[in-house]
């Protein structure tokens, strides 16, 4: 009985505080945008330039799939112009607040927008589709397509200005998908299987060929149990696979798990680095922008499993810290 009057008192509180929220308008007169997640965050602001203000919800090293909105966040959504999420259930904690918003809010869901026959779907979830795009800048490109065109129709007096800086991003995105086919390809054939701590990088895996083996399945809210640990390290045994990756976003103990019972058969595993998966790097930091989240995450794999790829990445700025 207590856990429902908590949860009734929450939403309660949630309605005032949007009643209670002014309308949206700003006096300086730039597009006020709250998105979810930090790569949608990253491209408003590539598209908005000095025409927007945007809030990132989820930071880095933040999971956006046990991520619940906080009464600040509730604040910010209600006073915003337009609020981007990701959609495809990755919001999963979110998704009836969501809804409930756009009753009264323009709230655009941008990766909805991707055909059916481009997702990958998953046996565990029926009717669900692996929410992970930006993990394949390809399919990132018509996110970003999205969030423009979302932009622009909350402010259409700026549609060419936002078109311009949009036409200028994905020029970028596209060097980033040659420069990550080009170095992918290096890896030889037998090292070609990423194993990492939940199944994040499925789209990755088909852009660039490589087998993908999650831990966890495409949610971090299925845990993996003592079975699947056990059937891992024989395959890890079986396959001679010597290199796994532990996210910056989910918590080590299932990877740590992987290399010390592969470790009790005899069998060397190291952890080759860390990937990011449903957050960017520091804010500030190359690798805390969608393009240099993926090009970290390139240029980690590829050099891990024996591939060649500059130290500093597409642009050699990999590890220069936040500016």
């Amino acid at each position: 009985m207590t856990r429902y009057l908590r949860r009734g008192a929450l939403v309660f509180s949630t309605l005032l505080v949007l009643l209670a929220a002014p309308l949206a308008g700003h006096a300086d007169g730039r597009l006020s945008i709250v998105a979810t997640t930090g790569m949608i965050a990253d491209a408003a602001r590539e598209i908005g330039g000095e025409a927007v203000r945007v809030k990132g919800l989820m930071g880095p090293g933040v999971d956006p799939h046990s991520y619940r909105q906080t009464r600040s966040d509730i604040v910010a959504l209600a006073q915003a112009d337009l609020v981007l999420s990701h959609g495809l259930y990755l919001e999963a904690q979110m998704e009836e607040f969501l809804h409930r918003l756009s009753r009264r809010q323009t709230v655009v869901a941008v990766a909805e927008v991707l055909p059916r026959d481009r997702l990958l779907g998953h046996t565990d979830y029926e009717n669900k589709f692996d929410p992970h795009v930006w993990m394949a800048p390809t399919l990132w490109a018509d996110v970003v397509v999205a969030i423009r065109d979302a932009m622009a129709e909350a402010r259409p007096a700026q549609e060419a200005y936002f078109a311009k800086r949009t036409e200028a991003y994905l020029a970028e995105i596209e060097q980033l998908s040659a420069y990550a086919e080009q170095t992918t390809a290096s890896v030889p054939a037998d090292s070609r299987v990423l194993l990492t701590a939940h199944d994040a990088f499925a789209y990755f895996g088909r852009a660039f060929d490589f087998e993908v083996i999650g831990i966890q399945g495409i949610s971090t809210e299925s845990e993996a149990g003592l079975r699947r640990i056990r059937d891992l390290v024989d395959l890890l045994v079986e396959r001679d696979i010597g290199a796994v990756f532990v996210e910056s976003s989910v918590p080590e103990r299932n990877v740590r798990a992987l290399v010390e019972g592969a470790g009790a058969r005899g069998h060397q595993v190291r952890v080759a680095g860390t990937l990011y998966s449903d957050a960017m790097g520091t804010v500030g930091s190359y690798e805390g922008t969608y393009l240099g989240m993926i090009d970290h995450n390139v240029t980690t794999i590829v050099r891990a499993l024996g591939g060649e790829a500059p130290t500093g990445g597409m642009q050699g700025r990999l590890g220069e810290g936040a500016r």
